[in-house]
This record gives C-alpha cells, sequence and structure tokens, in this order.
C-alpha cells in the first residue's frame, strides 16, 4: 500500500481504496486479514476512527468481514467483485467516452482499434 496520503480524497477514502487496489493488484489475496486499524493508524499517522470509516466502507461494500476475536478477513470473490466493478467504470468512463469523440471526428471503428492497439502494444 502506499505510504503517503493525499489531500484532495478524505483520508478514509483513500484507506478503503489502498486496500481495494491491493486485492486487484493480487497483494492482498481473498482469505487474508487485512491491516487492523490500529496498524493502519499507526502507519499513516491518523486518527483511529479514520481508520474504522475506510475499513467500514469495504464492509458495507462486501469486500470484508470482520471475525469477532481475530481480525478483518477479505471476503471470497471480493477480487472479481471488484474487477467486475472496475471494468464497468472503465467502460463508462473512458471507451463510451472515446467512441463518442471518435465518431464526431468520423474516425472509423477500424481507425479507433488499429490507434487503441499501437497504444497498448507500446505501453
Amino acid at each position: 500500500m502506499k505510504a503517503n496520503l493525499n489531500d484532495q480524497t478524505p483520508i478514509f477514502i483513500q484507506i478503503a481504496d489502498m486496500i481495494k487496489d491491493a486485492l486487484v493488484e493480487g497483494v492482498i489475496k481473498e482469505g487474508e486479514k487485512i491491516p487492523s486499524t490500529t496498524e493502519l493508524s499507526n502507519f499513516y499517522h491518523i486518527n483511529r476512527a479514520t481508520a474504522q470509516k475506510g475499513v467500514g466502507i469495504l464492509m458495507d461494500e462486501g469486500i470484508v468481514e470482520k471475525r469477532r476475536g481475530i481480525g478483518i478477513f477479505v471476503v471470497q470473490y471480493a477480487r472479481d467483485k471488484l474487477i467486475q466493478e472496475r471494468m464497468q467504470d472503465f467502460s463508462d468512463s473512458y471507451i463510451q467516452s472515446l467512441v463518442k469523440e471518435a465518431k464526431r471526428l468520423d474516425i472509423s471503428k477500424d481507425d479507433v482499434i488499429k490507434k487503441v492497439s499501437e497504444y497498448y502494444d507500446n505501453y
């Protein structure tokens, strides 16, 4: 997880997003325990309630579950759920805009695919 927080987004959202990113990237796996709110608050030098609020987002979204007396663990299929959501967001945010602009500029589908392939291959 990132060591630095930014000022643009509320800290509790950044905490939730960092854990989600770690899960999507495979750093944290399904069934694994996530850092405790105490560990998060100590690492980021934040109030424990802020860390709890970030973890609470994950619990509300069904990404993690609390196991009384042991900690908070990533649920099964959480990674698949996050990837599905992000694929939809990617399509909504980028693909639709790309297609609209291509049509506006009268760029053919083949040319769009060719250009995207070039960027994809060179990345």
